[in-house]
């Protein structure tokens, strides 16, 4: 901190501050200030002395959360002769504000559990506590609380403690566990029905199950479990206490996923969640939702911990169907939040099933999904009174998406066809209220696509019926009838002669405001599945483009329909897709011609991204066969309309949005007619050069990695294309060395090695050979260390490809020069690679990111594996192996075994498992 360390009177009227400024500014700088004190050294010793004051909730909050934040990221601070007397204050602390507020307790439990953690020295930190505390009562509150947080933390993320300490300490809870068990029971024993003691019990005892090294035998007998089912089975439990008692049952559950190896426990657990039925209907009956919500998570638990019983035996023992039939009651309830609970479970009893595909077995499981389907269809029934069209962006309209997705999933062991018809038939038979009505369209809509369209009369009579309702039903009605038809252009697609009346119907939705962009997505749906029949219908796609605007769309629906339009007018005859395209496009070209007019004459700059965006979807999907030979029917349209696209670029050159927007529509032109584009190469290139020196906008990377994957292999261009990455790399290293450049710009980095890696893929020689190939190395060494997925995968591509280079065609007459190059290169800079992959997958990239890392090392190895064996070697030299907590991180026996397993691996992927288990040392 600038200034050195602050009085303590400064640091508490800075808390006070960010709690009661009544300026937001101030409470602004308070918290600014702070974070700076917070990341200084002082801060050890300012906690400690707040702490010590005592003053009140406030700074004791923040002085305990400081002492937190040190001990998980600043450990390594701390020389190790002071972790003794830290713990020791941190103990007098804890027990001195025992009285105060319990988030402050929770914080100091906290600071005490991640020190145990890290502090390799203190040795059987449980029982060191329990002797100290437990024959306090008014102690008990803090210890149960520290010994709840301890489990909690040892796979925290905040705590790099590594896999050997991890062992290490799981081994020494797991020993300690029944000792903290019986300490709770005792608990429970002295303070009788103490209810906020019971819940920080159940809390405690949650997270020891969490953790997984409870012993069950030990458990199953214990008086515990039997006083958690009596307090679920009282009705007059509160909800606080339910809450816990259920998290900590589902705890409990989760923990004996593996039933056989825990079977007193399981059964024991089984049968004390069959007695909550009872309790369950109880708190229906009084209405209380919460208490609902808590017996079926546990009722969900309970199923999908007996999930594989249940499949492998089921009715029989442990794989009892009353399970089941429980998740089917709370189906039953009116609220459908209750059965959102049980989704996951139904879809993994979907998948279990349909990877055995054993018809007997499924004959078992049907009438539950049945009756499954037969709830959500009524939990997706809308009021009676709702007015307009349904919501989907609302709670209710996300569940029916979810009611959606389920449906697809299980919908095999009904059988489509079979629920199809009989949904229709509930239609057809009965005169059911709209809200019904709509419903059962809903879920038709959701499972028409797996039904088989070849020769089915019933979806052909479901389409017809549906393009005849009357315009007076219930707008919902019409709305969902819409999404319907749209999910049946497979059968549109079978039966043409229904392609006018369905277009009609459509049509009628399209000039209606509230049913506009539904029509708009069912008639892009139709132009996607019958492109060839919709050519015939050509004009009438073109006269709604034209007049677009006309209609009440989103944008979503506008952009949608031009999608469709330019996949049928791609089937259109070649001679007529030019005059047909130009057509199409004039009213976007000419929309941003009156935005450039306008912008000329009174300097106001309207935005043009509407527009751009249209075009950019009818050049992407305007895709016709061309032979070889002939002239893209695209490519004269393109060329007219490059000037207005050009200098709508010039116009918004400094908007990084609109810019953004220019180069999609520019890189769909280029992609549509591919080396049609040949004659824009030149002014495209030289203004997207001369825009990125003042405005580095990384879209411009981008679009010239995709006129480097058109022309790279053109000899006449390479030159031209390698002057372009070297003027756009400039301005982009400058970038991107500023202090954290590469952290605050990581679509620059992922745009720039797109580029580069398009140039190894089109024309590696003309790269390797070039000046300017040593900094892009450079610059993707420092970035593999960026946590940042796009970026990070798009530098690992580049330098996985590049080395590949190496050893790739070695056929082709380039090969020699290529291998020597990237000989070279690795000459050059391979320790200085191995190096920094080995410590950034170590210590800086999340384990998504390894088998990218493990790639470049197996290419790296395979280009010259006794030179990466040395390479190997040193960079682990390298690698501390002490955490600052005194904890042995990694053991010589172990950096060998992995040496020795990565460079005797004889894929990659055997690479890819060895630095995963390797990198959770250091985690």
């Amino acid at each position: 901190m600038e200034g050195g360390k602050p009085s303590l009177p400064m640091v508490y009227q800075a808390v006070q501050a960010l709690y009661h400024d009544p300026d937001p500014s101030g409470k602004e700088r308070a918290s600014l200030w702070l974070g700076e004190l917070q990341r200084s050294m002082y801060a050890w010793e300012i906690s400690d002395q707040l702490l010590q004051l005592k003053q009140d909730v406030e700074s004791c909050y923040f002085a305990a959360q400081t002492m937190k934040m040190k001990i998980q990221t600043s450990f390594y601070e701390l020389p190790p002769d002071t972790h003794n007397a830290l713990r020791d204050s941190l103990l007098t602390h804890i027990q001195n504000l025992k009285d105060m507020s319990p988030i402050v307790i929770t914080q100091l439990a906290l600071a005490i559990a991640d020190l145990a953690l890290q502090m390799a020295s203190w040795k059987g930190c449980v029982h060191t506590l329990i002797e100290k505390y437990s024959n306090d009562i008014s102690s008990m509150p803090f210890l149960i609380e520290i010994l709840t947080v301890l489990p909690e933390e040892v796979h925290s993320r905040s705590l790099r403690i590594g896999a050997n300490r991890r062992t290490e300490i799981i081994e020494d809870l797991a020993f300690y566990s029944s000792t903290v068990v019986t300490l709770l029971t005792t608990c429970v024993e002295k303070t009788g029905n103490d209810e906020k003691m019971l819940i920080k019990v159940f809390r405690c005892l949650g997270s020891w199950f969490n953790l997984g090294i409870l012993d069950s035998n030990f458990m199953a007998s214990n008086q515990l479990l039997m006083v958690l089912f009596q307090v679920l089975q009282r009705d007059e439990t509160s909800t606080n206490l339910h809450e816990a008692s259920s998290d900590c049952v589902c705890s409990a559950l989760y923990a004996i996923e593996n039933v056989d190896t825990n079977m007193p426990l399981a059964m024991q657990l089984f049968q004390g969640v069959l007695t909550l039925e009872t309790a369950y209907h109880m708190a229906v009956a009084r209405e209380d939702l919460d208490k609902v919500l808590n017996y079926c998570r546990i009722f969900t638990e309970l199923c999908e911990t007996f999930l594989e019983t249940t499949v492998r035996i089921p009715g029989q023992g442990m794989g009892d169907l009353r399970t089941l039939e429980l998740l089917l009651i709370c189906a039953g309830h009116p609220q459908y939040e209750v059965v959102e609970i049980s989704f996951n479970f139904w879809y993994r009893l979907g998948e279990h099933l349909y990877k055995i595909n054993d018809v007997a077995l499924n004959s078992i499981f049907r009438p539950y999904i049945q009756r499954l389907l037969h709830c959500l269809a009524r939990h997706c029934q809308l009021d009676p009174d709702h007015e307009g069209i349904p919501e989907e962006t609302d709670d209710f309209g996300e569940f029916r998406i979810r009611v959606s997705d389920l449906v697809r999933d299980v919908i095999f062991l009904v059988g489509s066809m079979e629920c199809f018809a009989q949904l229709y038939s509930t239609l057809k038979e009965g005169n059911p209220p709209w809200e019904v009505t709509e419903a059962v369209l809903f879920i038709m809509a959701a499972i028409s696509k797996s039904v088989d369209p070849e020769n089915n009369p019933t979806l052909t009579e479901v389409l017809q019926q549906v393009v005849l309702l009357p315009e007076n039903v219930h707008i919902a009605v019409r709305y969902t009838s819409i999404e319907l038809v749209g999910e049946m252009s497979e059968v549109v697609d079978r039966n043409p002669r229904f392609l006018d009346p369905v277009l009609n119907y459509l049509m009628k939705g399209l000039r209606e405001k509230p049913l506009a962009s539904a029509a708009a997505k069912a008639i892009h749906n139709i132009c996607s599945v019958c492109r060839d029949h919709m050519a015939q219908h050509f004009q009438g796609l073109l006269e709604i483009a034209r007049s677009l605007d006309s209609f009440a769309l989103s944008t979503e629906a506008a952009v949608g329909l031009l999608k469709g339009t330019a996949l049928v007018l791609a089937r259109l005859p070649l001679e007529k897709i030019a005059e047909c395209l130009s057509d199409l496009c004039a009213v976007q070209v000419l929309a941003l011609k009156k935005l450039l007019a306008e912008q000329s004459t009174n300097g106001k700059s309207a935005d043009p991204t509407v527009w751009l965006d249209r075009l950019a979807v009818i050049f992407r999907h305007t895709n016709p066969i061309v032979e070889n030979g002939q002239t893209h029917p695209c490519q004269k349209v393109i060329q007219e309309i490059w000037p207005v696209l050009s200098q709508t670029l010039n116009t918004h050159q400094a908007d990084n949005r609109i810019v953004e927007r220019c180069c999609r529509c520019l890189r769909f032109a280029v992609r549509c007619v591919g080396k049609g584009s040949a004659s824009l190469l030149q002014p495209l290139v030289t203004q997207m050069v001369s825009v990125y020196q003042v405005y580095p906008h990384s879209c411009f990377l981008y679009l010239g990695s995709i006129l480097v994957d058109e022309y790279g292999m053109e000899e006449g261009c390479r030159q031209g294309l390698l002057d372009m990455l070297q003027a756009l790399c400039m301005p982009t290293f400058q970038l991107l060395e500023q202090p954290n450049g590469l952290r605050n710009h990581p679509d620059t980095v992922d745009d720039l090695f797109r580029l580069a890696t398009r140039f190894v893929q089109r024309s590696p020689v003309t790269l390797l050979s070039s000046s300017i190939i040593v900094h892009i190395i450079q610059c993707a060494i420092a970035a593999t260390s960026l946590d940042h997925r796009d970026a990070n995968c798009s530098v690992m591509k580049f330098v996985r490809d590049l080395i590949h280079s190496g050893v790739a065609n070695d056929h082709e007459e380039d090969f020699e020069v290529r291998k020597r190059l990237i000989g070279q290169a690795m000459e050059q800079h391979g320790q200085q690679l191995v190096t920094q992959l080995m410590h950034s997958c170590c210590f800086c990239l999340p384990a998504y990111t390894l088998p990218d890392v493990a790639e470049v090392l197996w290419e790296v190895m395979v280009f010259d594996r006794p030179t990466f064996c040395r390479w190997l070697e040193n960079a682990l030299k390298g690698l501390p192996k002490e955490t600052s907590g005194g904890a042995v991180t990694v053991t010589h026996k172990q950096l060998t075994d992995f040496h020795k397993q990565v460079t005797s691996a004889e894929e990659c992927k055997q690479v890819c498992w060895a630095i995963r288990e390797f990198t959770r040392l250091f985690r």
